[in-house]
């Protein structure tokens, strides 16, 4: 070599090699490079560990301490992602998935998405780096985001590094999912009205592309079906408490009077709708009938008591943790919704 020639740069920087180039180099998967480097290779062949070391040796790699962290079982923390913690939905799971961790002598912390995929990516991306045993992410999916991918890829690699993922939400993430039959619900609800004498119906729906208000709209449009009553009218609006009271002000504006009932898709939103309805005069259980869909605590002391579609809101945490203990991390679990009627909804008289 000359004076005038430089050497190569060398493949990998000095200090900023990652598993993926220890990989590489030693001709394994990441996951086999992982497990050799974070004390777990027991599961590796040995002339793999020993590639893997020399590799990890020649590139100068520091392996990432989080993720030697979430392999070997060290942190005692599950991370829980909600997307309200206003909403005694998200309360109720919450209060589960504390009853199962502190069985298991771990600890819950929580953070709060605000309905944001954004911030969901950002939230997980921010977990990994804390180290959690278990992330439990629950709420609705948003379709047509530009986060999905990513998110899984993030989830993904949490999940190879040892650390474990479960959804509360519609299965359609490659996780272990804990699922709620919002359209079986819904349906149910729908004939039940139907019994009670009800046949004129407004529905106060959030954006389609929020599964869960989709699920459950569509839920009660095919209860309808076949039963001669009339298409629902359809207010879109906030999920939301809020949303429900803006939904149950249009109506009103319009002139409720040829409604005889309406089905808010989460209780929080038909309690904000009772008490526009109030507002305006309308009575709830007298003048219309206001149905929704949870059955979280406030439906029964709200006057009158909300008719809802109950769901074991404490029971979805529970399991979601017990599936994240369990060796399965993609099972899915359903879970039932019955309907419970109550006298926001009373018997219509007979004609």
């Amino acid at each position: 070599m000359t004076a005038m020639e430089e050497p190569p740069p060398p493949a990998t920087p000095v200090g900023a090699a990652t598993l993926h180039d220890v990989a590489r180099e030693a001709g394994v998967s990441i996951a086999t490079a992982s497990r050799a480097l974070n004390g777990s290779a027991r599961n590796v062949r040995a002339e793999n560990v020993a590639r893997v070391r020399a590799a990890a040796a020649k590139l100068d790699y520091e392996p990432h301490l989080s993720a030697q962290a979430i392999a070997k079982g060290s942190t005692r923390t599950v991370a829980l992602v909600v997307r309200d913690v206003a909403d005694p939905y998200f309360s109720s799971i919450a209060a589960g998935v504390t009853q199962a961790a502190t069985e298991a002598g771990l600890i819950v912390t929580m953070a709060v998405a605000d309905g944001s995929p954004e911030r969901e990516l950002e939230i997980v991306r921010t977990l990994r780096g804390q180290r959690p045993r278990i992330i439990i992410v629950t709420g609705s999916r948003i379709e047509g985001t530009a986060t999905r991918d990513a998110l899984i890829e993030e989830l993904t690699q949490y999940r190879t590094a040892g650390g474990r993922v479960v959804l509360i939400s519609q299965r359609d993430l490659p996780f272990g999912t804990v699922t709620i039959d919002d359209r079986g619900g819904s349906a149910a609800l729908a004939c039940a009205l139907l019994a009670r004498g009800y046949r004129r119906f407004a529905v106060f729906h959030a954006t389609p592309s929020l599964r869960t208000s989709r699920d459950r709209h569509e839920g009660f449009l095919s209860g309808l079906y076949g039963s001669g009553a009339p298409a629902p009218l359809a207010f879109e609006t906030g999920f939301t408490r809020d949303g429900g009271y803006e939904a149950a002000r249009r109506l009103v504006e319009r002139g409720a009077g040829d409604v005889e009932a309406v089905f808010a898709v989460n209780d929080v939103m038909a309690i904000g709708a009772m008490t526009a309805f109030r507002e305006a005069g309308v009575l709830p259980g007298r003048d219309i009938g206001v149905a929704g869909f949870d059955d979280i605590g406030p439906a029964v002391d709200v006057g009158p008591a909300l008719t809802s579609v109950a769901v074991p809101l404490r029971e979805a945490g529970l399991n979601a943790m017990r599936l994240a203990l369990s060796a399965d991390t993609t099972a899915h679990l359903p879970l039932p919704a019955q309907v419970t009627l109550r006298a926001s909804t009373p018997q219509k008289p007979a004609p």
